[in-house]
């Protein structure tokens, strides 16, 4: 009888043989009980896992790494965050009259909405070095940035508007070009950075000129000169923006308004090796100008 014949006739007996092969060429007999009485201990659910003779669980080697996965993901949740929550301090230098009209109304709104953002804003007619004064960034007209700053459109375009009181027009008749202001009493203004007296400038079919007036009153500050105006000591001429109410409510009267172009309006201008931080570019978008 053949090597598997015991195997074959028990299986056709009984459906199970009384050795098992050792998987050396040979074989091992057990009685038919023991043979399962070994099966059933192998099944057991207690049975210690491979590597291990004493019955504990290996141990996973990612638990001794897990706390310091945890720490450092907390320490990027925690930049995160920072990220998220902007702060620092911004300096800005700008003129009075951008101050009051966009950049205020602009970061009132950014401070409310971002209150670990600190401005200081230096209200400044001159033209000011950014960066020997340490400022990170001006607001002024953009035909007065520097070609090597980065400027952002934060205003809308202008003209500069001659006008009068309607008490001065019915003493005089309304110039029809800059050459008759020699006849008409202008008030003057003084500029703040240089000390000379602003020369009135128009512009018709791309020829600019540039008219020196004379009258009674001079200063240097913008809503004194329009008081004195709506008060009929003159003629006067500034931005379009500072006169448009008036002119609206009928307290003043326009004039010469062919022989005033649009020019740029204000930019919020700073040096372009600047590093941005994420609070100073909130504030950029914050002022961009969208028509």
């Amino acid at each position: 009888m053949g090597l598997y014949s015991g195997f074959i006739n028990e299986a056709g007996r009984t459906g199970r043989p009384d050795w098992i092969p050792d998987g050396g060429g040979g074989a091992q007999f057990y009685p038919r009980g023991r043979l399962a009485w070994h099966v059933a201990i192998l099944a057991e659910p207690h049975d210690p896992p491979p590597g291990r003779a004493d019955g504990r669980q290996t141990p996973d080697p990612d638990d001794a790494l897990r706390p310091a996965f945890n720490d450092i993901q907390a320490r990027l949740d925690s930049i995160t965050a920072l990220r998220q929550k902007p702060a620092g301090n911004i300096r800005i230098t700008s003129s009075r009259h951008a101050t009051e009209t966009i950049l205020m109304p602009a970061v009132m709104r950014l401070m409310a909405d971002y209150p670990d953002i600190k401005v200081e804003i230096s209200v400044d007619q001159r033209l000011t070095d950014l960066v020997a004064e340490r400022y990170d960034a001006g607001v002024r007209l953009g035909e007065r940035v520097e070609k090597d700053m980065i400027a952002i459109k934060i205003g809308p375009e202008l003209r500069m508007n001659v006008a009068g009181s309607p008490a001065y027009f019915a003493q005089r008749p309304k110039p029809t070009t800059p050459h008759d202001l020699t006849q008409h009493v202008c008030i003057n203004m003084r500029l703040p950075t240089l000390g000379g007296l602003y020369a009135w400038e128009f512009e018709k079919n791309g020829r600019p000129l540039n008219v020196r007036v004379d009258g009674q009153f001079t200063c240097n500050d913008v809503p004194m000169i329009v008081h004195a105006a709506v008060n009929g000591l003159g003629l006067v001429c500034l931005p379009n923006d500072q006169l448009e109410d008036l002119i609206e409510d009928g307290r003043l009267i326009r004039v010469l308004e062919d022989w005033s172009p649009p020019f740029p309006g204000y930019h919020l201008y700073y040096p372009s090796r600047r590093q941005s931080s994420p609070a100073f570019e909130l504030l950029v978008e914050a002022l961009r100008y969208r028509a």
